[in-house]
């Protein structure tokens, strides 16, 4: 990439909460223009701007406002997952995609190893009869010594591995490859080998990116692959499960239970049967939000600002057909 010297950027916020616009924004300011806008203004922002902001991870708004980007070189996602800005048009443009591969991968692996340990040690149940105000003992299980499947073998994936590997268990991957002797991972299955893994598997954990491959890939035939004493843990995309499907398993004990943190739709309808099932843990779309992880991400994008106003390789460019960052990427 060129050296373009000067920038016009337009960062896509949502009107509040998480997805609101992002804190110090001033080193921004600093290097260039710099446009804030809503899904409704984004088609009157785009024309003239270079780089694109999609700091609402939720947003697929640029599908709609592409014509209007007529001189968009660089779109940069505020998160790891970049399927809500993949449209068709973008992958076959030239148009840049980088991802912010990098800031969730401790905090998420932190939080699947406290899902998995909520679910072994029963912690819902505890604290469910500690409202109640009611003693009853019962045993709980060993995580040592268990059987996970990580399906993703991206960074995320990776961190996964590692740190459920330091607990004691025997970790497997799955992946677009597959590989034996893996660091992280042990031996990474193939897709097409993944029922095979979840037979073996007492816990299955979803890290791995939404694409064409993995869109509903625990589904009714899935399930039915694993366990009865199997838990299923979701930290990637929502639509990697067939939500319609795992209810109906965990309703029937096909499964022992299954910790959420991401949802076709979000938030997780009131109606939904996943909030009062005991063997279920509900969680809003917050696995790697820790505090500080805004300004790391505003501090990921600043770097790759800088490299791309001077010309140099930006950071966690995504392969736009297939949506993740090559391994070995800067």
């Amino acid at each position: 990439m060129s050296s373009p010297r000067s920038a016009t950027i337009v960062v896509l916020h949502s009107r509040s909460g998480d997805t609101g616009r992002p804190p110090a924004t001033d080193v921004l300011e600093d290097l260039a223009e710099v446009r804030y806008v809503t899904e409704k203004d984004l088609v009157s922002a785009l024309p003239g701007a270079d780089v694109l902001l999609v700091w609402d991870f939720r947003s697929h708004a640029l599908a709609s406002a592409w014509p209007a980007a007529e001189a968009l070189r660089w779109v940069h996602a505020s998160s790891a997952g970049v399927n809500h800005v993949l449209s068709p048009e973008v992958v076959a443009s030239e148009v840049v995609v980088t991802n912010s591969r990098g800031i969730f991968d401790a905090p998420m692996a932190e939080y699947v190893l406290a899902l998995a340990l909520a679910l072994a040690k029963d912690l819902p149940g505890t604290l469910r009869l500690q409202h109640e105000r009611r003693w009853r003992h019962r045993e709980t299980e060993r995580l040592g010594g268990k059987h996970a499947l990580v399906a993703g073998t991206g960074p995320i994936g990776r961190a996964i591995g590692r740190t459920l590997a330091a607990a004691g268990m025997t970790v497997t991957g799955v992946g677009r490859r597959a590989r034996e002797s893996d660091p992280d991972l042990g031996t990474v299955l193939p897709m097409d080998r993944l029922a095979e893994g979840l037979a073996a598997a007492d816990y299955v954990v979803l890290a791995a990116p939404l694409t064409d491959a993995t869109r509903g890939m625990i589904d009714a035939a899935a399930l039915s692959a694993m366990r009865p004493t199997a838990r299923l843990i979701n930290v990637g995309r929502g639509p990697l499960v067939v939500q319609e499907d795992l209810v109906a398993a965990l309703t029937e004990s096909r499964i022992a239970g299954a910790a959420l943190d991401v949802f076709a739709d979000e938030p997780l309808a009131d109606s939904s049967p996943l909030w009062s099932m005991d063997n279920v843990i509900v969680s809003p779309h917050m696995s790697g939000d820790v505090v500080g992880w805004r300004a790391e991400l505003v501090a990921l994008f600043h770097d790759n600002l800088t490299r791309y106003l001077d010309g140099r390789p930006l950071r966690n460019v995504v392969d736009k057909r297939h949506g993740y960052v090559r391994e070995g990427a800067p």
